[in-house]
């Protein structure tokens, strides 16, 4: 055994494909939402940043459905960036989680690593994996899961678990279940240990006989639908993996203290920027504003202002508020709880809460766009203007969605402005 300061990590980032982002609709269509800005930084950023502060990194890995050309880019500042190499895996069709991690296994150990880290690109926490891979190596087992407790009322929307309070052992998993199991929910943030693969090549074996013994039975209609549909090697994380291996002391879980949320909607990324703006106080102060009204700005709370923007000395921002590049915010104006895209225009004296600003739209003097309660689980959740939208001076636009290319000089609310 190599001694464990040689021991290498790798990371792999579940990106997803562009058939999974549809409920980031205006905004996933002209970026991929991995690649959507919070806290002024690409979604997936949060993830290979905390993966970064790992020792003896080897490896990121990001497997998804995207064209490699979407990617390209990223990829390749990211990793002279960060000097770690960041290489995109596209999935040729869907192997589910664990499938596609066994689809690219040799390209995943080629260096050999101790352990894999296995992150879901669309969830908002702390990361806290050093704490967590000391917390696997002491468990000893095949894989820890990243686990917070949740209230009672909304855990059946996720993975439920039990873990002994002792040993912190995962011995029961179950995947929104129909009945109360647990508050302890799955936060899509693992750690494994190479044995992983070959766990799923058993499942898949496992799918095979399964598969050929039906082909000589006629018990199919016996069998459940949901195993016989899925083809041998497509193979779910949860159902497929962490189920089966629950209770044999393979599998363990690490609970976080922090915050958790996952980016379904638009909605959610407001509030995520603002909890991913809150985590910069403690890793990267260095990239949130300050300012007192004198010479720049008022800030209040948490706030990103990209080095390209221009914002008025009278204008107040805050809290959490993040504004892109080449952005221009004029006298007066007021921002709270929003991300402001690339070329945006916010002309004086407007009012900016709880939304999105796509890139390059215009608002007008005097004009609002806001959300009228905050509720950002709310139908429509938050107002957001897509690309290119021009809201005309002293129009309000509330709690609406607005399609790209629009020009609005009527107020409105309530809306979905196709």
């Amino acid at each position: 055994m190599e001694s464990s300061d040689q021991e290498k990590a790798v990371a792999v980032i579940m990106v997803g494909g562009p058939t999974k982002g549809t409920r980031f609709r205006p905004l996933s269509f002209n970026t991929p939402k991995p690649l959507f800005p919070l806290a002024g930084q690409p979604m997936v950023h949060h993830p290979i940043s905390a993966c970064k502060r790992l020792p003896n990194l080897a490896h990121i890995f990001l497997i998804g459905f995207y064209e490699e050309r979407e990617f390209a880019l990223y990829v390749s500042s990211i990793s002279s960036e960060l000097k770690v190499p960041v290489r995109y895996l596209k999935e040729d069709k869907p192997h589910g989680s664990a499938g596609g991690l066994y689809y690219f296994r040799n390209i995943i150990m080629e260096d050999n690593p101790s352990h894999v880290f296995l992150l879901n690109c669309d969830v908002c926490c702390s990361f806290p994996l050093t704490e967590m891979l000391e917390a696997h190596k002491r468990y000893g087992g095949m894989g820890t899961v990243l686990v917070i407790k949740v209230s009672a009322e909304s855990a059946n929307q996720f993975g439920e678990l039990v873990a002994d309070t002792i040993t912190n052992e995962l011995l029961h998993y179950t995947e929104k279940p129909e009945t109360f199991v647990s508050d302890l929910i799955n936060c899509g943030v693992y750690i494994f240990t190479p044995d992983v693969f070959t766990a799923i090549q058993e499942v898949s074996t496992h799918r095979e006989g399964q598969a050929n013994i039906r082909h000589l039975s006629s018990f199919e209609t016996l069998q459940s639908p949901t195993s016989r549909a899925l083809p041998v090697d497509f193979i779910r994380l949860d159902q497929d993996i962490l189920s089966p291996f629950a209770g044999k002391k393979q599998l363990y879980t690490y609970e976080t203290m922090d915050f958790w949320e996952q980016i379904k909607t638009p909605g959610m990324s407001v509030k995520c920027s603002g909890l991913y703006l809150a985590q910069f106080r403690l890793t990267s102060p260095h990239l949130l504003a300050a300012g007192d009204g004198t010479k720049s700005a008022t800030i209040v709370g948490d706030v990103y202002v990209h080095p390209s923007a221009k914002v008025h000395p009278t204008a107040k921002i805050g809290p959490s508020v993040s504004i892109s590049a080449n952005v221009r915010v004029g006298a007066g104006v007021r921002l709270i709880s929003c991300i402001i895209l690339d070329d945006v225009e916010v002309q004086e004296n407007a009012v900016v809460i709880n939304s999105i600003v796509g890139w390059k739209s215009s608002i007008g003097k005097w004009s609002r766009v806001q959300q009228a309660d905050g509720d950002y689980n709310a139908k429509l959740g938050i107002t957001i203007l897509g690309e290119a939208v021009t809201v005309e001076d002293e129009v309000v636009v509330i709690n609406s969605i607005v399609l790209p290319n629009k020009t609005l000089n009527l107020s409105v609310q309530d809306e979905i402005i196709l």
